[in-house]
């Protein structure tokens, strides 16, 4: 015997079951209703822009250079920095500008490399 709904009458079900159609099935219309619709930006807002400007660029490649230097090889010379990034199978010229570091320094933090490579 099939019991149903408990709290609603079948035809409630069915306009329930109709009302969420859309986002169950994923149609193109289940975004048609105003209030699921996404807002505009405010005027007390910044504006958005699709360049990144110059300290993101050099923030990202900071970031993505620090990817590739283990927190095991802190603190650490050269030689420790180069396995560390080969470990991590470091893409060639992270590896190329980790070569260029004196030998016999011992680096704190990522930052102190970064600042040592000149960048």
């Amino acid at each position: 015997m099939d019991r149903g709904s408990s709290k609603h009458s079948p035809r409630v079900d069915e306009q329930m079951s109709q009302e969420v159609r859309g986002t169950v099935q994923g149609t193109a219309g289940s975004r048609a209703e105003e209030w699921k619709m996404a807002e505009p930006s405010g005027e007390d807002q910044p504006q958005v822009s699709l360049v990144p400007d110059e300290d993101t660029v050099r923030g990202d490649a900071f970031s993505r250079f620090g990817t590739y230097i283990g927190l095991s090889a802190l603190p650490g010379d050269r030689d420790a920095l180069e396995k560390s990034a080969r470990d991590l199978e470091a893409p060639d010229d992270v590896l190329e500008a980790l070569s260029t570091l004196p030998a016999g320094t011992t680096y704190q933090n990522v930052a102190e490399v970064w600042h040592a490579l000149g960048r």
